[in-house]
């Protein structure tokens, strides 16, 4: 294992290099920043996949809740907002929500009072209407308000990582609610749950314009290091200034996947990472062992949200730009199942190995792809028989064609992963 760790991670340390002598430092910079990015959010798919045996196909939902979460935080305050009546109306909405949450709680401890049964039931379902129409009542206006005067609410104006921090705990709290409704179910049933949540979250907030702006996008987001405008107002050159800025992005977030690796990796090593593997592998032994299986599978998919809202947020700091319309199952949800399938699922650095080699091939496979399709259409120009169409866009489907076939030959190879999961036995 130590042989196949060093000569794994020596090769994509080379491929890193070759990428930078073929494409440019500043190319190279901004690849890694987004590999990072992900590979910290499939380390959050490791904590729940290859730790607890859970089935997310939701992590676009939580991408989205955190790319929201940093704009919210981050984005300069929007005055037209704050110096209108949006933020009365958005506390009577609040006080609403309330009631509403207040009569729920009510209902469903009508027992007490001598309703069970069927009386109960349908007590608890008048309540939901109620707390509906008593919420709408104030949201619709406050909404239609707010996007006919100001717009939208705007941002606070709070430093970035207070945005990414914000992302991992609105995550965390989303997949809290997500894993109370969902975790009763196994299997494909509970993908099948997520893909749904997931959705109704892309949604919510593509149609939350008075909050997110929907499909109108927001930018731009301010970094947590200096952008390339600071530096070349102090002097540098335009290529200096990508590298310089997006390499202090770069350090940001690679201490922020190494603080995160190290945490895992020690608490899967000890105690707590025993009892996981044991749930995962037979979770009704261990429910007899006298374990809350339940709870502590609640416990990793909390974690592994909040990990994912972190990398969703990490990803639109960098763009600059929310846009919840750009968020596609392919690109936030397959790509990152098939980074743990070919790094190793229950291996931290398989996850980490698996983000960053799956991200660079589906970049490169675009360029590649344009660079083939360009000769082979010059060359069938020369004999005649027509250039290619489209080339641009056939490029960019091959993106899916080469991450197909790099899943099929990892299952046929290595089929627990290129860095499975390596489990210390003693006698």
């Amino acid at each position: 294992m130590t042989v196949r760790y060093i000569g794994l991670f020596a090769a994509l340390f080379a491929l890193i290099v070759f990428v930078g002598v073929m494409m440019g430092a500043p190319f190279t910079v901004r690849l890694m920043v987004e590999a990072f990015a992900f590979a910290l959010i499939a380390m959050g798919l490791n904590i729940q996949w290859g730790f607890g045996g859970l089935f997310n196909f939701g992590i676009l939902g939580m991408l989205m809740v955190g790319g929201f979460a940093v704009t919210f935080i981050s984005f300069p305050v929007n005055m037209a907002f704050w110096e209108s009546e949006g933020p009365m109306l958005l506390g009577r909405t609040a006080i609403a929500a309330a009631i509403g949450a207040v009569l729920i709680f009510l209902a469903h401890r009508v027992q007490r009072f001598g309703i069970t049964g069927k009386w109960r039931g349908a007590v608890i379902v008048v309540a939901w209407f109620a707390a509906y129409v008593i919420f709408r009542t104030q949201m619709d206006p406050a909404a239609n308000y707010i996007t006919s005067t100001a717009g939208w609410v705007g941002g606070l104006g709070l430093p970035v990582i207070l945005g990414w921090a914000f992302g991992g705990v609105l995550a965390g709290l989303i997949g809290f609610l997500v894993g109370k409704v969902s975790l009763g179910l196994r299997a494909d049933y509970l993908a099948i749950a997520t893909i749904g949540i997931a959705e109704i979250l892309r949604a919510v907030i593509r149609n939350m314009e008075w909050l997110t702006r929907g499909t109108l996008t927001v930018s731009p987001i301010p970094w947590p290091v200096p952008n390339p405008q600071y530096y070349q107002a102090q002097g540098a050159s335009i290529t200096d200034s990508f590298v310089y800025a997006r390499g202090g992005f770069l350090a940001l977030v690679v201490l922020i996947v190494i603080v995160a690796l190290f945490l895992i990796h020690r608490a899967y090593q000890g105690p707590w990472g025993r009892m996981m593997r044991a749930i995962r592998d037979n979770h009704i032994s261990a429910a007899s062992m006298g374990k809350d299986v339940t709870g502590r599978q609640l416990e990793i998919f909390v974690f592994g949200s909040v990990l994912m809202g972190i990398g969703g947020a990490i990803l639109v700091s960098f763009v600059g730009i929310y846009d919840p319309s750009s968020y596609q199952p392919i690109n936030h949800t397959f790509i990152i199942w098939v980074m743990l399938i070919v790094g190793g699922a229950g291996n931290n650095f398989g996850a980490l190995f698996g983000g960053l080699f799956i991200y660079i091939v589906w970049m490169l496979s675009e360029q590649l792809a344009t660079g083939l399709f360009g000769t082979l259409s010059n060359w069938s120009s020369s004999m005649g028989w027509g250039a290619i169409p489209d080339i641009e866009t056939r490029a960019v489907q091959m993106r899916i064609f080469v991450l197909g076939l790099v899943v099929t030959i990892a299952l046929r190879f290595a089929p627990k992963g290129l860095l499975p999961e390596y489990i210390k036995r003693r006698d």
